[in-house]
């Protein structure tokens, strides 16, 4: 079986793994505690957070450590929007972010905040212009993603944070950036952005692990109460194993950036030809998109029975995101860029790791041919 679902999780890397498996062993003591064990995991912690804060180019006091980016999102733009809800109470983003983005926008409006969810053209792109048409006097964030999680179409983050600096300095900038990190250069602070949000499970780190970067001098409502970890921004015990292991990942991610999206782009280049080439499938992504993903559709398939064909041929891929994979629904991110319900109810993602080869890929272009070969006399009852 050859896995193909990187952007929904990662093997956890070897050596990240032992790290882990040495302190949960040897260095159990809670980093509040005052005594030697509390020290040493503090000391644990701290190494931690400076370790991820290098690898983004921002200060070790602006990184506050989570279980996740679902959470980091949450913390950014529930607790902007509660912060600052004096200044105004709308907020801005699209239609096409991830789940825990959109969902956030959603129970705020609930809330009573006003959302202005700009549009995005038919490749899923928004913008800076469209950005700066959107802002009001009353509005409080903007949120984004750096590279969509289906397509992977890249936004154009700097461009958007410096002119928002530039022109609009009050306004805070939220950026979803994890499935960029690793993948394309990710420097926040130089684009402009005041929150950035990271999971360390994308990039061969532990699943129940994140962070979110806030800029010095931005506060947070926190979103759960208690103790004062994390500049009193999240409490709860930090779980120091997880969080060295994420610091090790992020680190290496970065020192492999370059090399990956080298490797990883002829791949990509390779799978998107041969979509191109099999009557019956439509390639929703670009080139100029992020290295690692591919999404297509077979429009009059069912996207779940494409997949489970592929899974009999020993191929793994998925259907939209993985938060959002065992949905009947439609693909949202697709609806908005403009395509029609069949092609939105049929996408498949492929993506890429830093193990694949083109071994790999010869056998997952070879499935691909004989699923539309095997499914095509199904396609008029689906």
């Amino acid at each position: 079986m050859k896995y193909f679902d990187y952007a929904a999780t990662t093997p956890p890397d070897s050596d990240v793994v032992r790290t882990m498996a040495e302190i949960m062993e040897a260095h159990y003591g809670n980093p509040s505690s005052i005594h030697g064990y509390g020290e040493r995991a503090d000391q644990l912690l701290r190494r931690a957070r400076s370790g991820c804060a290098a690898a983004i180019g921002v200060k070790p006091e602006e990184i506050v450590f989570t279980s996740g980016a679902t959470e980091s999102n949450n913390l950014a733009i529930k607790g902007a929007a509660l912060r600052y809800q004096s200044r105004g109470k709308h907020i801005i983003s699209t239609a096409t972010e991830h789940a825990s983005v959109y969902e956030s926008f959603l129970q705020l409006q609930q809330w009573g905040w006003e959302v202005t969810w700009v549009p995005v053209d038919s490749d899923g792109r928004v913008s800076a212009q469209q950005i700066m048409d959107s802002l009001r006097p009353d509005t409080v964030l903007v949120s984004l993603m750096h590279v969509n999680n289906e397509t992977g179409v890249i936004q154009p983050v700097a461009e958007i944070g410096n002119r928002l600096k530039r022109e609009a300095p009050r306004i805070l900038f939220h950026v979803d950036g994890v499935q960029g990190f690793g993948k394309l250069e990710a420097k926040p602070a130089s684009w402009g952005a005041d929150l950035y949000s990271l999971s360390a499970h994308k990039i061969r780190g532990p699943k129940g692990a994140g962070l979110l970067y806030v800029r010095n001098g931005v506060e947070l409502t926190p979103l759960l109460s208690g103790g004062s970890q994390e500049q009193g921004m999240r409490a709860g015990t930090e779980n120091v194993p997880l969080l060295v292991g994420m610091a090790k990942a992020m680190r290496l991610a970065e020192e492999r950036q370059l090399d990956f999206a080298r490797r990883t782009t002829v791949l990509r280049d390779r799978i998107m030809e041969t979509i191109e080439t099999i009557p019956g499938l439509v390639l929703n992504s670009r080139k100029d998109g992020a290295p690692h993903i591919i999404h297509f559709s077979y429009p009059g398939m069912k996207a779940e029975v494409a997949l489970h064909t592929l899974e009999q041929l020993g191929i793994t891929v998925s259907t939209q995101s993985a938060c959002s994979s065992r949905s009947a629904e439609p693909s949202r991110v697709l609806l908005a860029m403009g395509r029609d319900a069949a092609n939105a109810a049929g996408g498949l993602r492929i993506s890429l790791g830093d193990e694949h080869t083109e071994e790999d890929v010869a056998l997952l272009e070879q499935a691909l041919h004989q699923m539309v070969a095997q499914l095509r006399p199904l396609e008029r009852r689906m």
